[in-house]
C-alpha cells in the first residue's frame, strides 16, 4: 500500500551518518546560488545594470527549480500519506505497520533535518548582508 524507496537510515541519529543524495545536493547548491543571486542585485545594479539583471536572472530561475523541486517532494510525501490514510489512523489511534512508523518517522526526521536549518541561516544571513548593501548604495552613498 505505502511505496517508498527502502533507507537503511531509520532514525534521526542514523540519518546524520548517512548520505543525502546526490540530487538532494544539487538542488540545495542551486537553492544557495539562486539566493547569493537575487541579494547582490542592488550592489551589481551599482556597479553595472547588466549584471544586476544576469544576477536577478539567475536568482528567480534557481528559486523556480529549487522550489519545483520542492514541491514535488512535498506532494510526494502528501500522496504517500493520503494514500495510506495516516492521519485518519493517527486520529483514530489505529495501529500502524512498520513500515507506516518509519514512514512518519522519516517525515519527522525531515523536519529535523540540518540542511534545512543551514539554508534558512543561510537565507537570513545573505539577506542581512544585502539589506545593509542597499541601505549604504541607497541612502548613504
Amino acid at each position: 500500500m505505502l511505496r517508498r524507496k527502502e533507507k537503511k537510515c531509520l532514525t534521526c541519529t542514523q540519518r546524520k551518518n548517512c548520505d543525502d543524495s546526490f540530487v538532494s545536493w544539487v538542488f540545495f547548491i542551486i537553492g544557495i546560488v539562486a539566493t547569493v543571486a537575487i541579494r547582490v542585485v542592488t550592489v551589481l545594479m551599482n556597479i553595472h545594470p547588466v549584471y544586476g539583471k544576469i544576477s536577478w536572472y539567475i536568482g528567480v530561475v534557481g528559486f523556480l527549480i529549487f522550489f519545483i523541486y520542492k514541491f514535488n517532494v512535498n506532494r510526494s510525501l502528501a500522496k504517500i500519506i493520503q494514500n495510506g490514510n495516516l492521519i485518519e489512523k493517527l486520529n483514530a489511534q489505529r495501529s500502524l505497520t512498520s513500515q507506516e512508523y518509519n514512514l512518519i518517522a522519516e517525515i519527522l526526521c525531515n523536519l529535523k533535518s540540518e540542511k534545512e536549518r543551514i539554508n534558512y541561516f543561510f537565507i537570513f544571513a545573505v539577506s542581512a548582508v544585502a539589506l545593509l548593501f542597499a541601505i549604504y548604495f541607497d541612502v548613504i552613498k
